[in-house]
């Protein structure tokens, strides 16, 4: 069971009492701010879980390491930008993930993926969870439809 499942078996039966456009609007507003979250935790090098990113490999030293060479900042600046990270919600579900170019680079951090660049070097690129729910993204949703159905929001 994924860490989703739990979550959709119990909003299922909620979910259910309301009129498809009135689910509709509560999807679009959970997911923009679940999406939110994701872009601050990822901002912040942050796994669900809490733990920190596994860090960069350090540069090279010598010739490489002059003028034209990667400024080091945090990683994932613009993929967790609402370019590449997207939020979709229909009736019946709420998406979050990568699009485009963006999804190929993160599907290689989340799952921790070899690759191999151009000039035939294998790239073993460690595991950085970037998509998945915590314990506050949990309660956030149960909080928010439970709000929604007793109508304070």
């Amino acid at each position: 069971m994924s860490d989703f499942d739990a979550l959709e078996e119990w909003a299922a039966g909620l979910l259910a009492r309301l009129a498809p456009a009135e689910r509709g609007r509560l999807m679009r507003a959970v997911g923009s701010e679940i999406r939110q979250r994701q872009s601050q935790r990822i901002a912040n090098q942050k796994a669900p879980d809490g733990s920190a990113y596994a860090p960069r490999k350090p540069m090279p030293k010598g010739l490489r390491a002059r003028a034209g060479q990667i400024r080091r900042r945090g990683m994932f600046a613009k993929l967790r930008t609402s370019r590449f990270l997207k939020a979709t919600a229909t009736n019946d579900e709420i998406s979050i993930g990568f699009a485009g170019r963006g999804a190929t680079i993160a599907r290689v951090h989340q799952y921790g993926q070899r690759r191999t660049t151009r000039r035939g070097q294998t790239v073993v690129t460690p595991a950085r969870v970037l998509i998945g729910l915590n314990d506050q993204d949990r309660e956030f949703v149960a909080d928010t439809l439970l709000k929604h159905i007793a109508g304070g929001v």
